[in-house]
């Protein structure tokens, strides 16, 4: 048997965690991303990559099998090596002919193994703590989880973009400059060679195009949509994609949920009326013009994939993000199309940038570095990690019956004392939250005229992406430090308090709509501060109640109940908005608090759990 080993646990937390969130990003984000750049459509792209989240719903079912079988550091070190060769397979299959098939196959692969990653990485971090370090380091491994949802997000894709320049020509880049200003001009102009050359490369119908921020009408704008879209598909720069087909209405939906919807209609609503029609008025719409300076080689296919690079994200790309040009289409006129926030009534800017490398290579070098990251990820916990006394196989020894076991530590579970009142307390405790959380941006988002804040998309952005994720950082931090100073029993209450009064910026908001940028950022601000600080009594909860035996599976087993309280109440809560009206939704979503405190009453904690006790700091 190995023997105990102790390490700072600054020394494997935060890696671990970063080690936990990566593989997660990339199969729910970073693949609809590399699938879009190589050209996968839209509906494939929803329907597959949908069902990757798959594994993290169901990880509670065979959450056991890392309590029964070998020791939780064996599992975690085991999964970041099947994770690196997940990605390596990646890697090595995004350049073949069927690559969609075999990527999805390995991104089943990493799905499966990042689940399990997660079971045994929970686990472990009750076993190699102590109760104070496993409350004072909640916020700390939350931080590090979101630093790598940061790293797929942002850092993957700007190393992606970076291969894709050196592989293909020249970028295409253009400006798009939105002013009230200027001129409203529907006209557009074909791309021009200002110098003739042999070599290959693509002209731009302007570098820089000004558009006037003044709106356009739903006719214009919907005619503009589909001239591009014809024109792209005529000459076969863009392949066509099935629309999905109408549903009728269900029985479901004629007989309960239309009659209660007028019902809460006619009682509630306030904020709007029959006749208001938003959609008449649309952002105004530019065009640019991409060709090709000579044919490509007969049979090859140069795909021009663009985006957004900097500037105001209210300016956005609509149509014309993928473009595959080949030996017949490339003298003829590709089109890009770009949409300009219709609340926008300010000068903006914004920088776009279209690269034609090869972007199955590009992609492939990305994968293989993320391959290499995670070797060093093994290789760094198959030494650092510590070696817990009391991690250990629960079925050790060829008498016992695994199989009897694998179904004893569900039914121990839900044996366990106070069981109701700690289900009630997982579904209940964010009801509120579960329900904003689906709201808080579109109601920014929404034009006044139906009760929203009209922000634009780059305002939006900067708030929740810069200012909230800041927020919500520091209250988590600040969560973990204070419970372990006074323990989870004392600070309950306070962090009920802090994730449910601050939802009251909400419907201040709602009411009041304010048109200072600061003052909406700071609302937010304080909202996801309180939620980042409030949060922490729920960890800690989860990681108390899993405490005994089998504390690994039934962490796993707390994370399925903490998914489905946040899953249901979200389900239903953007018919609700759209039936009574944001002021009315944000009182509701305050008087569903209201079970979270109630519920609290019920809970059985010990009082010294999470405290740094005398005698271990006299260690």
């Amino acid at each position: 048997m190995a023997k105990e080993t102790k390490r700072s646990p600054w020394a494997w937390i935060p890696t671990l965690y970063y080690a936990q969130g990566i593989p997660y990003v990339v199969v729910m984000t970073v693949s609809v991303i590399m699938y879009k750049r190589l050209g996968i459509s839209n509906t494939d792209i929803a329907l597959y990559t949908s069902w990757l989240y798959l594994p993290w719903v169901i990880k509670p079912l065979w959450s056991p099998i890392v309590d029964l079988f070998k020791t939780k550091r064996w599992w975690i070190v085991a999964m970041q090596l099947i994770v690196g060769a997940g990605l390596a397979g990646v890697a090595f299959t995004t350049p073949l002919p069927g690559f969609f098939q075999y990527t999805l196959a390995f991104f089943w692969l990493l799905a499966f193994s990042s689940a399990t990653h997660d079971i045994a990485a929970d686990g472990f971090y009750m076993l190699g703590l102590k109760e104070h370090e496993q409350a004072y380091f909640v916020g700390i491994r939350s931080t590090f989880y979101r630093f790598a949802m940061i790293t797929g997000q942002g850092l993957l894709i700007i190393l992606a973009g970076f291969f894709e320049v050196f592989t293909g020509q020249e970028p295409v880049q253009f400006n798009i400059e939105a002013s009230p200003s200027a001129a409203l001009i529907t006209e557009f102009a074909q791309p021009v060679s200002e110098v003739e050359t042999d070599e290959l490369t693509f002209f731009v119908s302007a570098e820089t195009l000004k558009l006037s921020t003044e709106n356009i009408t739903k006719e214009t704008a919907d005619s503009l949509r589909k001239w591009v879209a014809d024109q792209n598909l005529e000459n076969g720069f863009v392949l066509p994609e099935q629309a999905a087909e109408a549903k009728k209405p269900s029985r479901f939906s004629r007989n309960v949920s239309d009659p209660l919807a007028n019902y809460l209609r006619a009682r509630f609503r306030r904020d709007s009326g029959p006749d208001l029609n938003l959609e008449a008025m649309q952002g105004n719409i530019g065009l640019i013009g991409i060709t090709l300076s000579a044919p490509p080689e007969a049979g090859k296919e140069i795909i021009l994939n663009s985006r957004f690079r900097r500037g105001d994200a209210s300016i956005r790309m609509i149509q014309g993000d993928r473009l595959a040009f080949n030996e017949n289409n490339w003298s003829q006129t590709a089109w890009i199309a770009i949409q300009v926030d219709r609340k926008l009534d300010r000068p903006a800017e914004a920088f776009f940038e279209g690269r034609s490398g090869n972007i199955p290579l590009a992609w492939s070098i990305t994968f293989f570095v993320l391959a290499g990251l995670f070797l060093l990820f093994f290789v760094y916990h198959r030494f650092i990690l510590p070696r817990p006394a009391t991690d250990k196989a629960i079925v050790q020894g060829d008498g016992q019956n695994a199989f009897t076991e694998f179904f004893q530590t569900f039914g121990s579970f839900f044996r366990k004392p106070n069981i109701g009142a700690a289900l009630a307390f997982l579904l209940l405790f964010r009801l509120g939250e579960a329900q904003l959380v689906k709201l808080a941006s579109p109601f920014l988002l929404d034009a006044r005229e139906i009760g929203g804040l009209g922000l634009t998309t780059g305002d939006v952005g900067l708030i929740y992406g810069t200012i909230g994720i800041l927020a919500l950082t520091l209250g988590g931090i600040l969560g973990g430090m204070m419970a372990s100073q006074k323990g989870l029993k004392f600070w309950i209450l306070p962090m009920t308090f802090a994730i449910n009064l601050p939802n009251l910026m909400y419907v201040y908001l709602s009411y009041a709509t304010p048109t200072e940028f600061w003052l909406i950022a700071g609302s937010v601000a304080i909202e996801q501060f309180g939620y980042g600080f409030g949060f922490t009594a729920y960890m800690l909860f989860m990681i108390y109640f899993a405490e005994g035996k089998h504390k690994t599976a039934h962490f796993a087993i707390c994370t399925g109940f903490m998914a489905l309280g946040m899953m249901i109440p979200g389900m239903f809560s953007g018919w609700l908005q759209e039936i009574i009206g944001y002021q009315n939704f944000f009182i509701w979503v305050m008087i569903c608090t209201l079970p979270g405190f109630l519920v609290l009453h019920f809970l059985k904690i010990e009082k010294g759990f999470g405290i740094k006790k005398k005698e271990e700091g006299q260690e």
